[in-house]
């Protein structure tokens, strides 16, 4: 298989507390990861390494797959915490917004954008709250919408950070089924969580 992203002695400190250290991991094609371990054990800030979004020591290297033109092919579901559920923005704008990477500055979205997020709305089971603003949404319909932005940019690798905390067991089955389905169209996924279910 393809090595999509190598991590190579990877550490990431925060003051004088070590996050991470000396991390080694390769994900490779069609690779389904999962971080498993307790809150505050450095999963998201594994996931921010990966992501190249906080400093770090040691290298990581993205291959071709994963990064050309300055363009990278990753879809990333953050934790429900890290976001602001007052924001104006409806259901629909959240799935679209995972295009804005390709955008220009004040870009408008092409009908066959749209398409693909109706599209997405309808797989991910959540086209009947489409207008709805995020802040209206359960927790498991905002999870749902989450995904499809994460997915619309047609992602080679898929970074899932504590995808189903504070959803239901049934929301969450739900969830996975959706996670299952695009590992099936040979999408790599990585996920953390603290479900040892």
């Amino acid at each position: 298989m393809t090595k999509l992203i190598e991590l190579n002695d990877v550490s990431v400190r925060y003051g004088t507390c070590e996050a991470l250290s000396h991390v080694y991991l390769d994900i490779h094609q069609q690779d389904f990861l999962g971080i498993i371990g307790p809150n505050g054990g450095g999963k998201t800030t594994l996931v921010k390494a990966i992501l190249k979004a906080v400093p770090y020591t040691g290298k990581v290297i993205y291959s071709k797959e994963i990064e050309s033109g300055g363009y990278r092919r990753i879809g990333y579901m953050p934790q429900i915490s890290d976001l602001d559920k007052t924001f104006p923005i409806s259901v629909r704008e959240v799935v679209l917004s995972g295009l804005q990477a390709r955008k220009k500055l004040f870009g408008r979205y092409t009908s066959a954008d749209r398409e693909k997020a109706e599209n997405l709305l309808r797989i991910c089971g959540i086209e009947s709250v489409a207008r709805r603003p995020i802040g209206a949404l359960s927790g498991g319909q905002l999870q749902r919408a989450l995904l499809g932005r994460a997915l619309i940019s047609d992602p080679k690798l898929l970074i899932l950070d504590e995808p189903t905390t504070g959803v239901d067991p049934l929301s969450r089955r739900q969830f996975w089924e959706l996670i299952y389905q695009a590992a099936g169209r040979g999408i790599t996924v990585f996920v953390t969580t603290h479900y040892m279910d």
